[in-house]
């Protein structure tokens, strides 16, 4: 049986051989899928695999009413639940004492990470888990999320994804030495005021030397507004002076202020903040980081409803390697190949 790689389950095992888009042997016959097998299949592209036939499994097809209120809800909203608590926690102390507990840091945030290993569906996932509420906090968490995701899609091992994650928690820890005035102005900030939010960066480097001593860290939360072209702050790093952690960090961290939805700010179209992204990769992001980050997302719409340009409705069936967002869609009975026919544009995905 056919299946998209998004919806492969630990267990299944393969029923043919492998082979990526440049005729490289990925995976062996017979080989027994899991966590780490599946993320390979990912990371190099493969959108479908032929599976023995599932025993007592039924295959849900990926819809948008599968998606919206999916299995893994219930088990993964009260551990994201206490993270936010958690992280809000740790904001109260280094705002009081310049200090955040390690221990109390990690122990909220494994149980997370176990989960998250579990489910790949990263776009329903921080949509369905967000709400209007504790955007500080929210955003730290989905931060911590996202890096450790990108982390494992660049090929880190489980321990450093771990700790990369871990440095997206508390990239903006920072901001509990920020003004909440500041920091929960609905109205545009005066010069002044961007540059004391500036120093969130500097102020979280601080708190997480003195607090855990780790270098990796410190400069997630330092670096995670520089930019590659040197237009970023605190310091207008460039290219490679940036450390790669800061970097993904800094991929995560304009992805979710994006797709947040805050007093000031209408929420985007999913596919535009991806667009986005692609663009300050040729200018302020790293390329590779960011690419990579797009490429493992954009699997995640197949199964989703959009609308085109000339307003119709249609459903996503598969994604190009290459082009990213001109997809295949299904309009009725009708499939239409957004890498040939240019004059359809996706407009808006419906989650």
């Amino acid at each position: 049986m056919k299946v998209h790689t998004i919806d492969l389950i630990d267990g299944d095992r393969l029923e043919e051989d492998v082979f990526n888009h440049y005729g490289l042997h990925v995976l062996s016959k017979g080989t027994v899928l899991n966590s780490r097998e599946i993320s390979k299949l990912l990371q190099h592209q493969i959108e479908y695999v032929d599976i023995e036939q599932r025993k007592h499994v039924m295959l849900e097809s990926r819809t948008l009413e599968s998606t919206a209120t999916p299995k893994w809800l219930p088990s993964v909203k009260p551990i994201y639940d206490q993270t936010i608590s958690t992280i809000e926690n740790c904001f109260i102390q280094a705002a009081k004492d310049g200090t955040v507990d390690d221990e109390v840091v990690t122990a909220a945030i494994e149980p997370l990470f176990e989960h998250l290993q579990l489910e790949r569906d990263v776009v329903s996932m921080l949509l369905l888990l967000n709400n209007a509420d504790n955007y500080t906090y929210q955003h730290s968490v989905h931060v911590g999320m996202l890096t450790y995701y990108l982390a494992n899609w660049l090929g880190y091992s489980q321990d450093e994804a771990n700790t990369i994650g871990k440095a997206g928690f508390l990239h903006d820890i920072g901001k509990a030495k920020v003004d909440n005035d500041i920091l929960n102005s609905p109205n545009k900030l005066t010069n002044d005021e961007f540059e004391e939010i500036k120093q969130h960066t500097i102020h979280g480097y601080q708190i997480i030397k003195k607090s855990l001593d780790d270098a990796t860290l410190a400069l997630g939360a330092l670096q995670h507004h520089e930019r590659v072209n040197g237009s970023g702050y605190p310091y207008g790093l460039t290219g490679e002076h940036i450390h790669p952690i800061a970097k993904i960090i800094s991929v995560a961290d304009i992805y979710s202020a994006m797709i947040s939805t805050r007093v000031y700010q209408k929420e985007r179209d999913l596919l535009f903040v991806l667009r986005e992204l692609y663009r300050l990769s040729f200018d302020e992001l790293d390329p590779t980081t960011t690419h990579t980050f797009i490429k493992h997302m954009i699997p995640n719409f197949i199964g989703k409803q959009v609308k085109l340009n000339n307003d119709e409705l249609g459903i996503i069936i598969m994604t190009h390697p290459n082009e990213f967002f001109r997809p295949l869609v299904q309009v009725d009975n009708q499939f239409i190949d957004l890498t040939t026919e240019r004059e359809y544009e996706i407009v808006h995905v419906y989650l």
